[in-house]
Order: C-alpha cells, then structure tokens, then sequence
C-alpha cells in the first residue's frame, strides 16, 4: 500500500511524527514491533515513574511521624506496586492507540526493514511479510540497554531495567551498576522499600553528566538514604553459579567482591540499527547512531532519523522534538533546529535532579567569565513546609552580559521547576529580567530567582 509517510517505531519520537505528519495532511502509516509509545511508554520513563511514587508514598509512611501523622505497620506491597506501575502503563499504551485512530493513522504490527529509500518490508510476528511504500520514511527505532561483556545479560540474577520493573519477588539485594539516570532512579526505588542497595559507578562521581556540586549532592544523599555508594569503581567479573551474585569489583583500594540476590546493569543504550536495512541503503552511521542533520534527515534522500538511534541525549522530549521537526521538515515547512545544549535533563530518585545548559565547568571551557548564585532549600519556606529541604539551585551567568547559561538544580519537585529556566534561555533572557519577573511566595521556582540574587549579591533570604 501506498502512503507519504512511513514511521518506523512508535515511541516519544514516532508517534508524535506520524500525529503532526497527519496534521500536515500526509496519508501516514506508523510501524511497531512490540507496543505502541514504545520503550519510553511501556517499559521507560512512565512506568518507572509509577514505582518512584510508590517508594516515595513509602518514604511518607517510614517519615509520617515527622508530619504529626501517626501510621503504624506500613510495608510495602511490591506485587501490588508492580502492578500498579503496569496498569499505568496499559493506560497510556491505550491513549496512543486513541491517538492513531483519532489522527486517521494506520498501524502495522511487525518488525520492520528498509529495502528502499521508499520501501519497507514488515514482517509480522506469524512471519508473513508485506511491503509499504511511501515518499518518506523516519527511522525512530529507539535503543536498548547496553550489555557489558563481564555482566551478560541472563534476565534471573543479572538483569536491565525492563525486568527490574516487572519481578515476581521484591530482592532481600542488589547491586545496581552505572549511576545514570536509570540506575539512580532503580537504585533510589528498591531502596525505598526495604532492599539494601549497592551503586557502583566507574567514574569519580556519581550522575556523572550533572554539575560537580549536584553530584555531590546526590552521593551525600543517596549514603544518608542507607545506600552503599562506590565511585571510581569497575565490576571486572560477575560469578552466578550460587544463590545470588557476587561481583568482583576493582576499586582504587584493591579488588572487593560484593554480593546480592540481584545485580542490574544500567551502564547506558545501544541504539537498535541492526537488520533495519541501512547498510544496503548506504544510510551513514557513527559512533553507533545514524548520522542526521538539522531537519533529521540522512545522506540517503527522502528517509529521516530521529530520537535515540541518532545523536544527542537520548530523552523522550528530544525525541519527540525531533520527530516533529521530521514531520513538518518533509511537509515542506522550515522548523526551528533544536538548541541541544538547551534540552533539559531530568531524574526522578529523591532529591530530584533538573539541570539544563552549560555546568560551571563546561562554562569555564568555552571561556566565560562566571557569576554564579547557588540558593539551598534549607532556606526555603515551600521546602521546610514540605519536609524536603536537601538540595539546591545552582544558577550560572555571563558576567559580561548576564546571558543565562545554565542551571542545575537537586532538591524537592526541581523537574518541574527546569521548564522556566528552559524557556528563559530560549527567551535570550538575562540575570535583570529574572531578577525583577516576581516569583510567587512560597514555592519551589522562586529558588530560580534567588540564586539570581545570590549570584548578584542582592539576595535577601540567605
């Protein structure tokens, strides 16, 4: 069947390409091997944030005391946060199949290969195979974790993130190893609910992407939490012929092993180029993504590339970004090329961790003259009130110009704080216009403002 557009995987990136692909009046078809809204939908960042909010109603009940609320005997039941994270998943699934009917987009279950710049042949999963044809196709294949030759994979007692989302039986241990996003987040749920926890992270510093401070933050934290924390840390070999695992891990002290009933891999992505057909298209690749430009499209004419099989972050929100660009860019239109360096990044353990732009470091690098504000919660009304005052707002500008250049933030609802920040870099906004917008008293955003004021000496709170 002929169509305009073909999309080649549903996640955070396909489905919103093919929804403004049809908008723009292409006839579209979206592609999916597994379920639809992909990695990010099933088994990514909704579902994990239904168990961060079940280890933080936890955390309430453990603390409930400290909120003159008397609870007695709370434990958690994992079985029924399990299940709760997957009906919140099976909800959104379903909104996206709404979405495809409501935006006229048909949908072919299979697993899909480029046998032309406008072809592609789907193969069910019965093994039958038909042909699409389009003027377009966007590859939006996303990625999956990465496996380590000294920890393979076997889904039991050495598992990635999709199965520590759905076991049968809460582990009495475990050792997470990577402390990016999804290990932090894994490491701060099991936590939570009475696992003892082991983070192992190669590099000196733990959520090793953020600035130096909020790193040290969250170490801080993480050993307050009861959380077993080892930088500068390699697991060299894992042995699981007894009950559990244990780890051999080479440390800057020697070699130690660790044991537990589980060790998680989450030491990155691998992007899923393989058998999609761009080797017989002579589509670029490097670096183990697909080389795109501004609009997403690749040295082969007609087919584009989007989300965590290309460069950059692999967030859901760039993704959907870039499929959007995709969309409008093949409809004729000029969209705006994304501002990578002003793609915000968020993790849900707690203390929460946004940042965005430059770090002091990355700052200092590209030769700015710095003045920086850094304003902590403890001096917060909205976080005192709500028992959450670790953390704070890390807030960096050109002294030369007062140009905002970044901001980095850890501390109680900073997720949803980042988007003013965000929007006040892509405004060109300087230190005068934050300073003098007024911020409503008392919450967490009005942090932003007085770090401003920290970084100016002009602040009245601290």
């Amino acid at each position: 069947m002929a169509y305009d557009v073909i999309v080649l995987g549903s996640g955070p990136g396909g489905y919103p390409a093919a929804i403004r692909a049809s908008q723009l009046g292409k006839k579209v078809v979206i592609v999916e091997r597994e379920s639809l809204g992909g990695i990010c939908l099933n088994w990514g960042c909704i579902p994990t944030k239904a168990l961060l909010k079940s280890g933080q109603v936890m955390e309430y009940a453990n603390h409930s005391k400290d909120y003159g609320v008397e609870v007695s005997d709370a434990k958690p039941n994992f079985e029924g946060m399990i299940k709760r994270s997957r009906g919140v998943a099976d909800k959104m699934n379903k909104g996206v199949t709404f979405l495809m009917k409501k935006n006229k987009i048909d949908v072919v279950m299979g697993t899909g290969k480029l046998i032309s710049p406008t072809k592609l042949e789907v193969t069910s999963a019965d093994g039958k195979k038909q042909t699409l044809e389009a003027k377009n196709i966007i590859i939006a294949t996303g990625a999956r974790a990465r496996e380590l030759p000294t920890m393979k994979l076997d889904g039991k007692k050495i598992i990635e993130y999709r199965k520590a989302m759905s076991l049968e039986k809460q582990p009495k241990s475990m050792i997470v190893v990577g402390s990016g996003a999804i290990g932090t987040e894994f490491a701060y749920f099991y936590n939570s609910i009475g696992t003892k926890v082991t983070l192992i992270e190669f590099l000196p510093k733990t959520v090793p992407v953020e600035d130096e401070e909020v790193s040290k933050e969250h170490e801080k934290s993480f050993r307050k939490q009861g959380i077993t924390v080892m930088t500068n840390s390699e697991v060299t070999s894992v042995d699981t012929s007894g009950n559990g695992v244990k780890a051999k891990v080479k440390t800057q002290d020697g070699e130690v092993t660790i044991e537990a009933e589980i060790l998680l891999s989450a030491v990155g992505i691998v992007a899923n180029l393989e058998n999609i057909g761009l080797e017989e298209l002579g589509i670029k690749t490097e670096k183990g993504r697909i080389v795109v430009n501004q609009y997403q499209q690749t040295n082969v004419p007609g087919v584009y590339a989007i989300g965590d099989c290309t460069p950059h972050q692999a967030l859901a929100h760039k993704a959907t970004k870039e499929g959007i660009n995709a969309a409008e860019h093949l409809s004729g239109k000029t969209p705006e090329p994304i501002d990578y360096n002003n793609v915000p990044g968020c993790t849900y353990c707690s203390p929460e961790i946004a940042s965005v732009g430059y770090t002091e470091k990355t700052a200092k690098e590209a030769g700015f003259e710095l003045k920086i504000g850094k304003f902590p919660f403890i001096a917060s009304g909205k976080a005192t009130a709500a028992g959450a005052t670790e953390g704070f707002v890390k807030i960096i500008y050109d002294a030369k110009y007062g140009e905002l250049l970044g901001c980095h933030m850890i501390g109680y609802n900073v997720t949803e704080v980042i988007a003013e920040v965000v929007v006040a870099r892509k405004l060109e906004t300087t230190a005068h216009e934050i300073l003098n917008a007024i911020h409503p008293h008392p919450t967490i955003s009005e942090a932003v403002k007085e770090a401003t004021a920290v970084a100016y000496g002009e602040a009245t709170d601290i």
